[in-house]
């Protein structure tokens, strides 16, 4: 698996370096700053990126920006955000992209190296791997009343769930009841939310997703 890291503390990018190559991955290449992300993403072409949000020069989103100006030159390419920030704007705009893997993941909630690991995996096969505290700030930030506001909140925590990438056993697993019960809750929300079901476990975390963007389900636009 070949992997591009944005990281611009120095000992952390070299430890993200060294901790892929001990599980076998590829880092075909490293940069600490914002204007060196897209060049080295377009270069490589990598199966993952792992990127942080705030970098220079402006230590801004210069992460997320350049992540999303990536996904339009090559569409799918898995990205993984690893970061001590939720920036909700383009996490949102990021998020909102259906095509290919996606993570968002807080620095200091991941506790285990494997943990860490697993997760830049699960994106590169084009899974997705979300943080609860990102999918709670997500939902919490939503204002004014709409389908989101009929959910119960068991459906609430159901969908939380889901937006961390957790499967409908681990969903049951997690609220102590059957999968039935889960798959009866799942398919109110899709209901409620005016959205098709699917079985497709990434595809539907994206939607649920895309759908906290806004009403319309129109994928967002790019700040300029």
């Amino acid at each position: 698996m070949r992997v591009v890291i944005a990281e611009d503390l120095a000992l952390l990018r070299d430890g993200l370096t060294r901790i892929l190559e001990a599980f076998g991955c590829q880092v075909v290449g490293a940069v600490d700053n914002g204007p060196s992300v897209l060049p080295a993403l377009i270069a490589h072409r990598p199966d993952v990126a792992v990127l942080d949000v705030r970098l220079p020069p402006t230590f801004t989103d210069e992460g997320l920006q350049a992540a999303i100006r990536a996904r339009a030159e090559i569409p799918g390419l898995p990205i993984l955000v690893l970061s001590q920030h939720v920036e909700q704007l383009y996490a949102r705009e990021l998020l909102s992209d259906r095509l290919g893997g996606v993570g968002y993941l807080l620095k200091d909630r991941v506790s285990h190296v494997d943990q860490f690991v697993d997760a830049v995996r699960r994106v590169a096969a084009g899974g997705t791997v979300m943080d609860p505290e990102v999918v709670a700030q997500l939902l919490a930030s939503r204002s004014g009343a709409g389908p989101l506001d009929e959910l119960t909140p068991r459906e609430r925590e159901v969908l939380g769930l889901m937006a961390e990438g957790r499967s409908n056993a681990a969903v049951a697993a997690r609220l102590f009841v059957t999968e039935k019960a889960v798959n009866k809750h799942i398919n109110n929300i899709f209901s409620k939310l005016r959205m098709p079901p699917s079985t497709d476990d990434n595809r539907r975390v994206l939607a649920v997703l895309a759908y906290l963007h806004g009403e319309d389900g129109r994928r967002p636009r790019t700040p300029a």
